[in-house]
């Protein structure tokens, strides 16, 4: 087996249009493609980041966290601060990045990310 790339990466939501506000509003994610009222994929650049709402899927912060990587770091720590989010980890420099975490309403775990400059 030779994996070639990510297809996509999935949180499991609980209410979809309460997960969907804080996505699209908070996070400014636009999405690309909506199946039903249970799966909404959110592409950017050869990417996707979905949500998906089903009794089979349990939300958890101790699960697979995607990272997501921004423009201008501070911008979106304000930006997300603004909308009250919750942290799970506060802004954290490491050799290559900075990063924090915050939880989604479902209290899935999503980074904010910005690699350093080369």
């Amino acid at each position: 087996m030779k994996v070639i790339e990510i297809a996509f990466c999935c949180y499991a939501v609980t209410d979809m249009p309460r997960a969907r506000k804080f996505y699209e509003e908070v996070l400014c994610l636009k999405p690309t493609s909506v199946y039903g009222d249970n799966w909404v994929e959110y592409e950017f650049g050869p990417y996707a980041l979905s949500i998906g709402c089903s009794p089979e899927f349990k939300p958890s912060p101790d699960g697979c966290a995607a990272a997501l990587e921004v423009e201008d770091f501070d911008a979106a720590l304000a930006h997300l601060k603004q909308h009250n989010t919750k942290f799970r980890m506060e802004a954290t420099t490491t050799p290559v990045c900075r990063m924090a975490m915050v939880f989604d309403p479902d209290g899935n775990t999503i980074c904010i990310h910005k690699r350093n400059a080369k």
